[in-house]
């Protein structure tokens, strides 16, 4: 029988301690041990962005990370951009320009524009198609991804 490890994160502004597989991916424990699914597994090796998520303040795509690695530290997953029933300003712009369409990808889009802008406030239109470079949309709405990253950074408010 396999041993479990007792690990210990702040996920989304709430405090867990779990029993984990040594071998057990971050992804997995999001979606199946906690149910927060709003974190997609598309390639599973770490090529499509669909799986970003924060950890202790940097994007990390979780499919590559490992349960037992994420001990201690601060995740943050697209369910915990929304504050008290309201959206995030990046979510809000994201449907003011239209940019989720089919939507398996947004979580990641929209963890990685949240990344992206806490490193660099104001980035030029080059700077945020590089800076979301990581992240794959299969419908092409790269365009209004983009235009949604740069009204918020237009807008001036600082991501947290």
């Amino acid at each position: 029988m396999e041993k479990l490890v007792p690990i210990e994160m702040n996920i989304n502004y709430q405090h867990y301690r779990l029993n984990v597989s040594p071998i057990k991916r971050l992804l997995d424990v999001l979606r199946e041990d906690l149910d927060l699914i709003g974190t997609k597994e598309c390639c599973g090796i770490g090529e499509c962005g669909a799986c970003t998520v924060l950890v202790n303040g940097r994007a990390i795509n979780s499919c590559l990370m490992l349960a037992v690695e994420a001990d201690g530290a601060d995740i943050l997953t697209a369910e915990g951009l929304s504050n008290n029933g309201r959206l995030d300003s990046l979510q809000e712009a994201f449907l003011e320009k239209g940019a989720v369409q089919c939507g398996f990808c947004i979580p990641g889009q929209l963890i990685a524009a949240k990344y992206l802008l806490t490193q660099n406030p104001h980035p030029t239109r080059q700077e945020v198609e590089e800076g979301m470079a990581g992240n794959l949309c299969r419908c092409g709405g790269y365009e209004r991804i983009i235009d949604a990253v740069i009204s918020v950074a237009e807008k001036g408010e600082k991501q947290k």
